[in-house]
Parts: structure tokens; C-alpha cells; sequence
């Protein structure tokens, strides 16, 4: 099979190799010759589309025709444009499907003292300022030799805020790394600040609420005479705390897996988006949760989502915090149909519907049934949407703050970055996971080649439980871990 017709009302089939003008395409008994050459991911009309008619993929409009299109003529950005508009009137129209349970397997994690389940066992060591990142750099360096025994590791994350914030930015940037504090895979956490910043440890503490001294330590670095010698101290008594810790068997219900993408290509709804939702759907039937974030790459398939929702106000959060983005899009002057970018279009993606219909894939089937805030951290089991842009280190960063122990992140074009949690890259094709070994950790290209989803899915499933229960993703062997944070206004 060389073209994929998605679903039987789509106009257009996605080509899953490379294909040369004059080669004749053959689906569903139809035959159709293509005009010119099309690219692996992109789209092929397959019968006579006039313009302005609805560019069909997905069994949903990605756009209409700016052109008449001839059938076998590539289907792209010279003849195709989106539909969408700044604003939306949802409506709850519920289509949810209970899912029906399954019996969990198991994974070997860490239990923690609160009762959570974690899947790594470090120590992080998380800065309320950017202007301590170079002594947190330092720590980190100095103290490697605590990692050791059940310790799996000793990090920290950079980042240029904390300070000369004002209003939001500044409760977000306190939110998400109180949120990375209270993160299960830190057996261990050194909060660093400086001591004149915005964000003063007395503000940090009353985000975090309560705590385990044992578990969490505060330096200011200007109220002692040598921070390195401090820091150390403090960093060897967390170490002895968190080398307590040994993995024992535990359900997969227990699991909160993230779910993202970036660099997609044409394939990506075709291949490794539904292998993720394939996954989604057998974890959180077996009581497991995972998350879905990237609200702007909802736009224009928002209503598979919103006619998920469990009940009408899980559906009055989602429509809210989907119309919140487009209103923050709208209030910088920006249109919300501006994605997606030249890498997605060189993979085949021609508009934000096409990008955002391929998207959603990774939401697989179940129930939605909870929405989170961007910093919040998840408290229902099961399907969760989070608030979040697309970028990806942001978006990653936030699934990593609402509690994932590990984010799935597919990939049409390759990416090298690891957020916080284990970060598990997925190929949308094989030839990229033959090219980027050093990168990419699972291959769902295959289905491209016949595999079928389900198989794809349960085979994925079977990777996160080993990386959960300790098998190592290419970022963390190449020490990728970065935190991005979501900012809006002024910077004083």
C-alpha cells in the first residue's frame, strides 16, 4: 500500500511513500493517475473538487478549495486554506462512550511516603531565580558522586525568571516550579534562590503548602557565606533520604503518561499520533491516566474532544480554556490560524485543521474527564486535557508540572530535546528512526508499513512499562533535560 484514504469521506489520500507523476493509485476500486510527483505525507486529490468546496481528510473539512483541484493533483498550500475564525460557539453535544475496564498489568516503580507511585528516583534541584542557574550548574556538577545505589540521578533546570515578573507571569512561574517540586520522580528537592528576587522563598513555601523536610530543603544563597559547601550539605542529607527508596512491582493504574507532538509531517495522524491514542485508551481502561495538552493544535477538531467530555462541566472547562487561547491569540493581534510551521507544511500538514485533526489522534477514544490548568496538577484518573501551548518545551514542561511521570512525544522530523520526565521520542516513519537513532526510542512507522494500530498501540504499551519500570530514553542518556515557562506579560 502506497496511499492511505483515512476515512471514506475523505476527497484526498495521504501518500505513505514518495510517488511519481504518472503512477496510477488504486483505492477502494478506484483508479486514480497521479498528476505530479507527491511527496511521502502529502495529499493526493482522488476525484474532481471545485473550488471552494471542503477539503476532506479525517472525515473532517481541513479547509476548502482555493482552485478547482483535478483528481491525482497535489492537494497542498497553492490550493487549499483554512476555514477558521477567531471565535466559536460550542455546544455540549455529548458522544461518550464509557470505556470497559481491564485488569492492570504492572510495573516496577517507587512508592513515596505521601503514598504516589514514581518511576524515577532523583534528586532535582530547582532555582526561583535565573540568576542562581550558574551555581545550581555548579551543585550539580560538584555532587555527582551521590548518584549511586537506588539514586538514579542529580539535575536541574535553568530557566530566566523569578524575578522583575509582575501578576500572572509571576504566579505562573511560582506555580510551575512549586508544581516540579511536589513532582513524584524528585525523591529529593534543593529549592535555590538568591535572596533579593520577585519570588521570595516565604511566597515559594506558601505555594507549596506543606512539605516533608526530609524530602525538600531551602538555601537562600545570599544569607550564607559559601553556597557550593552549603548546598553540597544539604544535597548529601537528600541523598540519603532518596538512597532509602527501591523499586517494587505496582499497577499501571498508578501511571500519569503526557502526550505531545512536534516536528509533524503528514504521516503523523496516520501513524504514530493513533498508536499514542491506541496506548491512551488501553492505559486509562486500565485505571491508568494519561494527558493531552497543545491547545492551539486543537483549533479546528476541537469538537472530537468536547463531545468526549464525561459530563457538562468537564465540557464547560474544556470550551472555556479552548476559547481562552484563541482570545489570548486575539488580544497580541495574532489570528489563531497562524501554524502550522514550515517544517509541518515540508511534511505534508497544509493547514492548522489538518495539523489539528492529526493531533487529537493521541486522545485515542476515551472519556474526557478532567481539565487542567496550565501548573495544575492532575487529580482524576482517566483522559485529562491541559492547558498549554504547542510549543514544545513549554508544552512538555507543563505536562511534566501536572504530575506525568513520562511524556510521549511523536515526531515526523526528529527532535533532541528531554523535558523533566523521561521524554520517549515516537517516529511517525521509519526512515527517521533509521536516521536518528540517537534520538528517536520507538518506531510506529510500521504501521505505515502494516502494522496494525491496536498491535502498535499494545507494543507501546510494553515500552512504557519498561521504561517506567527503569529502562533509560536516548534524552536521558544524553542528559537532555530543560524546562521552558509560559509567559505572557511585561518584563520589568
Amino acid at each position: 500500500m502506497n496511499m492511505l484514504r483515512i476515512h471514506p469521506a475523505d476527497n484526498v489520500a495521504v501518500a505513505l511513500t514518495d510517488i511519481a507523476a504518472g503512477e496510477v493509485i488504486t483505492i477502494d476500486g478506484v483508479s486514480v493517475t497521479a498528476a505530479e510527483a507527491i511527496a511521502r505525507g502529502h495529499k493526493m486529490a482522488l476525484r474532481e473538487i471545485a473550488e471552494g468546496e471542503k477539503i476532506v481528510k479525517y472525515g473532517y473539512p481541513i479547509g476548502h478549495a482555493t482552485a478547482a483541484i483535478h483528481p491525482g493533483e497535489w492537494v497542498h498550500v497553492k490550493n487549499v486554506k483554512t476555514d477558521l475564525s477567531e471565535d466559536s460557539d460550542y455546544r455540549y453535544v455529548p458522544n461518550c462512550k464509557p470505556q470497559t475496564p481491564v485488569e492492570p498489568l504492572t510495573f516496577k516503580g517507587y512508592r513515596r511516603a505521601d503514598g504516589r507511585a514514581a518511576i524515577r528516583n532523583e534528586i532535582w534541584i530547582i532555582p526561583t531565580v535565573g540568576c542562581v542557574n550558574n551555581i545550581a550548574q555548579t551543585l550539580v556538577r560538584e555532587n555527582s558522586h551521590l548518584v549511586k545505589g537506588t539514586v538514579d540521578g542529580l539535575y536541574t533546570f535553568p530557566h530566566p525568571f523569578g524575578c522583575s515578573q509582575m501578576g500572572d507571569d509571576h504566579a505562573q512561574t511560582r506555580k510551575l516550579l512549586a508544581a516540579l517540586v511536589n513532582h513524584p520522580n524528585a525523591g529529593g528537592v534543593l529549592v535555590l534562590g538568591l535572596g533579593c528576587e520577585n519570588l521570595t522563598q516565604e511566597q515559594f513555601k506558601a505555594e507549596l503548602g506543606s512539605w516533608d523536610d526530609r524530602r525538600v530543603k531551602f538555601l537562600v544563597c545570599q544569607e550564607v557565606e559559601d553556597e557550593i559547601a552549603e548546598g553540597s550539605r544539604l544535597l548529601a542529607e537528600l541523598a540519603e533520604t532518596v538512597g532509602t527508596f527501591e523499586r517494587e512491582e505496582m499497577p499501571v493504574s498508578e501511571l500519569v503518561i503526557g502526550m505531545k507532538c512536534g516536528g509533524s509531517d503528514g504521516l503523523s495522524g496516520i501513524t504514530a499520533n493513533p498508536t499514542v491514542g491506541r496506548f491512551s485508551d488501553l492505559l486509562t481502561a486500565m485505571g491508568g491516566s494519561t494527558i493531552l495538552t497543545e491547545v492551539p493544535e486543537m483549533f479546528g477538531a476541537e469538537n472530537i474532544l468536547l463531545e468526549r467530555c464525561v459530563d457538562q462541566g468537564v465540557f464547560d472547562k474544556a470550551a472555556k480554556m479552548i476559547n481562552d487561547f484563541k482570545h489570548y491569540f486575539a488580544s497580541h493581534n495574532q489570528v489563531v490560524y497562524e501554524n502550522p510551521s514550515p517544517g509541518n507544511k515540508a511534511g505534508g500538514i497544509t493547514t492548522l485543521e489538518d495539523k489539528s485533526c492529526g493531533c487529537v489522534q493521541k486522545g485515542g477514544s476515551a472519556p474526557v474527564v478532567g481539565v487542567l490548568g496550565y501548573g495544575e496538577q492532575i487529580k482524576v484518573k482517566g483522559l485529562n486535557m491541559l492547558s498549554g501551548p504547542g510549543n514544545d518545551l513549554v508544552s512538555a514542561t507543563a505536562l511534566t508540572a501536572a504530575g506525568a511521570h513520562m511524556v510521549l512525544f511523536t515526531t515526523g522530523r526528529g527532535t533532541p530535546f528531554g523535558a523533566p520526565a523521561p521524554t520517549v521520542k515516537i517516529s511517525t516513519n521509519t526512515a527517521l528512526y533509521q536516521k536518528k537513532g540517537a534520538w528517536i526510542d520507538f518506531n510506529a512507522g510500521t504501521v505505515a508499513e502494516g502494522e496494525p494500530l491496536d498491535d502498535a498501540g499494545k507494543r507501546l504499551l510494553e515500552y512504557v512499562i519498561r521504561v517506567a519500570s527503569g529502562e533509560t530514553t536516548n534524552a536521558e542518556r544524553r542528559g537532555a533535560r530543560e524546562i521552558s515557562i509560559f509567559k505572557d506579560g511585561v518584563v520589568l
